[in-house]
């Protein structure tokens, strides 16, 4: 099997495999690629490697062909293009009081449409402006409306963990993500801690949420009394990382059990009440 390279069409952007074909390539290669949009061009980020065996199959891309001198040149004019269509574009929209916000445009490789993305809260008639930037580029425009987590996998920026946002470097779908996971995690209810950038609650409070769901289904709740070599106690807190409970003895004092030393001390009572009887 041929070997796969990743490649990179935006700054910063995510990376797709690519299948390098009959082409001998190496990093920071300029590479003409074949996608859904059509021709684009894009940068290998890594070695050439071969594929893992442990990996599923799936189909993947090809290289078309190592880029040119004259594609370089098309696809820095394709970028000036997409900023005067941007500038011309938030313009209008300003000019006509449209209800939108532009987030980005994209201009496809062979200049055959313009793709406008743009967030709204509702319905927005922009007839008129695709008739301004038609007039104006002589091309095809669609326009497409998206929403505040799109936008963000689209923007990009740094989120509160300092690293790059998961949507815009690695997410490929989002998942539904509820308050009721960060509960089950004991993370602070504050909006401003479990909000991305977009608004809406953290993608990353999925990617633990099955491992406590799990792990707390042996544990006993929280305000159930159990009992344990040091008493009687009620459970007031949970370490699902430590296997561990806070609890509650009748005096007043808090103490630290383990999970495993419940469960024996409970085995041993029911034991011992089998033995009075």
């Amino acid at each position: 099997m041929n070997k796969v390279v990743r490649v990179q069409f935006k700054k910063y952007g995510r990376v797709h495999d690519f299948d390098s074909g009959h082409f001998v390539l190496k990093k920071n290669d300029i590479v003409l690629v074949e996608t859904e949009q059509g021709p684009t061009l894009g940068i290998v980020c890594n070695e050439p490697k071969r594929r893992c065996e442990k990996l599923p199959e799936r189909p993947i891309g090809k290289i078309f062909r190592l880029a040119n001198q004259k594609d370089i040149d098309k696809f820095e004019k394709k970028c000036q293009s997409e900023k005067d269509v941007y500038v011309f574009c938030y313009g209008k929209i300003k000019e006509r009081s449209l209800p939108m916000s532009l987030v980005s445009v994209e201009r496809l490789f062979d200049g055959s449409k313009i793709i406008i993305f743009f967030t709204a809260d509702g319905r927005v008639d922009f007839r008129e402006l695709v008739k301004d930037l038609v007039q104006r580029f002589r091309t095809r425009v669609e326009m497409r409306q998206i929403g505040v987590r799109h936008q963000a996998k689209m923007v990009g920026a740094l989120g509160s963990c300092g690293r790059q946002l998961c949507c815009a470097s690695f997410l490929n779908n989002f998942a539904p993500v509820s308050i009721r996971m960060a509960k089950e995690q004991n993370l602070s209810l504050k909006p401003s801690k479990i909000s991305g950038m977009c608004g809406r609650l953290m993608c990353c409070l999925t990617y633990e949420y099955a491992y406590y769901e799990g792990v707390k289904k042996h544990f006993p709740k929280i305000g159930k009394k159990v009992n344990t070599k040091h008493g009687q106690g009620k459970v007031i807190r949970q370490n699902v990382l430590r296997a561990t409970f806070t609890i509650i003895i009748d005096p007043g004092e808090e103490i630290e059990v383990s999970c495993d030393d419940i469960i024996k001390d409970e085995a041993l009572q029911k034991n011992t009440e089998r033995s009075n009887h």
